[in-house]
């Protein structure tokens, strides 16, 4: 008789578990420290501005990131709270996307379960979930944008949704930042590539074949093109009833021009610059925080975790050579990889900082969680282990200055300086 086939079970329950473990941690002295710091001082003043109308400030990025931080603001106070809360949510809300996008690329369990691992201890998200900018938001949005479209794929009779659904977090992502839009073509061009891979007679109008069988190309250009511009387009709506500086009607394109002019008029020098290269090699940081407040020395270092950071890189390489072979997950994860980190390869932005590296770095940790999948299938379940809980603690090791936690004094932070790139 043949043996029943392997179905794995689906690891939700970890994957909330895991979640909702990552979001206390969050919590714990997100209000440390108690006045803006780092890029929040651009922020904050924006979304304040918002609440009252007063001036469009802050026009070199879209406006939704702002306008979630301006409802914090409004329902807790302007206060450490309002401003980080929401971030916070946002982080919880992209760690989840991503392990439950990963779950239905692979159909693996553990690679689902370590992914979350991995984000949750790989430094940047926990960082970027302790702040009031806008990285988070658009990651979080793109994680759930993903997460629907796997899920249309392997559960086809959910697909108009999930695609719809889909389309609504591309645009909320664009609409936060604009870090998104290399990765928000993806979806669309992976839906054409497939269907015309499939052979279809007639291309555009054909329901039939991979990769969501019941959804038509010509269905899918509207969830995944059309409805991400409207969706991008109406966030700029409170943009019109400024008192100062607000759109006139026909405005938006000028707008773009003009956050086009702004992000490439940067072009001072910055202590903390720096290029692809040193993303990949973990060898530049950024002090977000290293100063006395509220009664203690306190620093917020961002880099990437020493470990998996580095171990990500030989897994990337092996996610190519299987994605080449066929495997659908690792052809995701190195193309995805290949968008989010080619475009700052190739933009016209001067000066660049370590966390346009946030997101790519997520798709680097897929990798490694599909790597690790592959050795532990392999016997190697020691190893695996192993490296899961050497993240973890390394995170530890970092703890006291990727959380602002009081230090001994002026010179703690060479404790953890391993590099110079890092001071």
């Amino acid at each position: 008789m043949n043996e029943a086939p392997d179905h794995p079970r689906d690891p939700a329950g970890w994957s909330a578990a895991i979640a909702v473990a990552f979001f206390i941690l969050c919590l714990m002295r997100i209000a440390t420290p108690g006045t803006p710091y780092f890029d929040e001082i651009h922020y904050l003043p924006a979304a304040r501005a918002l609440l009252d109308g007063s001036e469009y400030l802050n026009r070199e990025h879209p406006l939704l990131g702002k306008e979630i931080l301006a409802l914090g603001i409004a329902l807790l106070g302007d206060n450490p709270w309002g401003w980080r809360l929401f971030p916070a949510l946002a982080g919880t809300g992209a760690l989840y996307a991503f392990m439950r996008a990963l779950w239905f690329a692979s159909l693996s369990r553990f690679a689902a379960i370590a992914y979350g691992v991995l984000l949750a201890s790989g430094f940047a998200l926990f960082v970027h979930s302790r702040i009031a900018m806008l990285d988070v938001f658009f990651v979080a949005f793109l994680a759930l944008a993903l997460w629907q479209c796997a899920a249309a794929m392997r559960e086809p009779e959910t697909g108009r949704g999930r695609l719809a659904t889909a389309g609504v977090a591309i645009g909320l992502s664009m609409a936060a930042k604009w870090n998104a839009v290399p990765l928000a073509v993806v979806p669309g061009l992976a839906f054409f590539a497939a269907r015309l891979a499939a052979g279809r007679r007639r291309l555009f109008t054909s329901r039939r074949g991979i990769p969501v069988p019941g959804v038509s190309l010509l269905e899918a250009a509207l969830w995944l093109g059309l409805v991400p511009l409207a969706v991008y387009a109406a966030t700029f709506l409170p943009a019109y009833g400024f008192d100062k500086g607000g759109l006139q009607p026909g405005g938006l394109i000028e707008l773009h021009r003009q956050i086009i002019a702004l992000q490439e008029s940067v072009v001072e020098p910055h202590p903390y610059q720096s290029r692809w290269p040193e993303w990949i090699f973990n060898l530049r940081a950024i002090w977000y925080l290293y100063e006395p407040v509220d009664g203690a020395q306190r620093g917020i270092l961002l880099i990437g975790n020493p470990l998996t950071m580095l171990l990500g890189l030989p897994a990337m390489v092996w996610a190519i050579w299987r994605g080449v072979g066929g495997d659908r997950a690792a052809l995701a994860v190195t193309v995805l990889y290949a968008v989010s980190l080619g475009f700052w390869m190739v933009v016209n932005k001067p000066i660049q900082f370590y966390y346009h590296y946030f997101l790519p770095s997520c798709f680097l940790l897929a990798a490694l969680a599909l790597a690790l999948d592959e050795l532990r299938q392999r016997g190697w379940r020691r190893l695996t282990t192993a490296t899961l809980v050497a993240s973890v603690a390394l995170f530890g090791w970092f703890y006291p200055i990727l959380s602002a936690a009081p230090l001994a004094g002026e010179q703690s932070f060479a404790f953890w300086m391993w590099l110079d790139g890092w001071r």
